[in-house]
C-alpha cells in the first residue's frame, strides 16, 4: 500500500523504467513479429521499449483515475487482487490507442506480440511490487514513506 497518489506514481515509473525494461529487453528478440516483415531486431527493440514508455505515460493519467476511484473506498486503497486486475483496463486503453492510429509513433505491433509483452511486463512489475520490492522499502506501506 502506498497511500500517496505521488508515490504511486513514482512507484509504477520506477519499476517499469526497471523491471519492465529488464523484462523487454529479455522478451523483445522471442515475440512474433508481422508476417513479411523481418526487421532488424534493433527497431523490434525501439517498438518495444516505445509500447512500455506509452505504458508509463497512460499510467500517469490510470493512476489518476484509480486515486478518485479508491476516494470511495473506506480504507482509500485497493485490494491486491484489484491492483493485478487493472492489467485488463490499462492494457484493452493501450491496444485499442496503437489499433485506432491514435499513437502513429509506434509501429504496427501483432496483437500475439503486444498481448505477450505486455502481460509479462505488467505480471513482473505487479509480482515485485507485491514482493521483494516490500523488504528493502518497509517504510514505502506506511505513512507515505516519511521517517517522522
Amino acid at each position: 500500500m502506498v497511500p500517496t497518489l505521488a508515490g504511486r506514481i513514482q512507484t509504477r515509473l520506477f519499476l517499469l523504467a526497471t523491471v519492465g525494461a529488464i523484462i523487454t529487453l529479455l522478451i523483445v528478440p522471442v515475440l512474433p513479429v508481422l508476417p513479411g516483415s523481418s526487421g532488424p531486431l534493433g527497431d523490434r527493440y525501439v517498438t518495444g521499449f516505445l509500447v512500455l514508455t506509452a505504458v508509463a505515460v497512460l499510467g500517469v493519467g490510470w493512476e489518476l483515475v484509480y486515486h478518485f476511484l479508491m476516494q470511495f473506498r473506506w480504507e482509500k486503497d485497493w485490494p491486491t487482487l484489484f491492483g493485478l486486475l487493472t492489467v485488463l483496463p490499462e492494457g484493452l486503453l493501450l491496444y485499442f490507442l496503437l489499433r485506432s492510429g491514435a499513437v502513429d509513433f509506434i509501429d504496427p505491433v501483432p496483437s500475439a506480440a503486444f498481448w505477450t509483452h505486455f502481460t509479462v511486463v505488467w505480471v513482473c512489475v505487479w509480482l515485485v511490487a507485491n514482493g521483494p520490492m516490500r523488504v528493502p522499502f518497509i517504510r514505502w506501506r506506511f505513512r507515505g514513506g516519511r521517517v517522522l
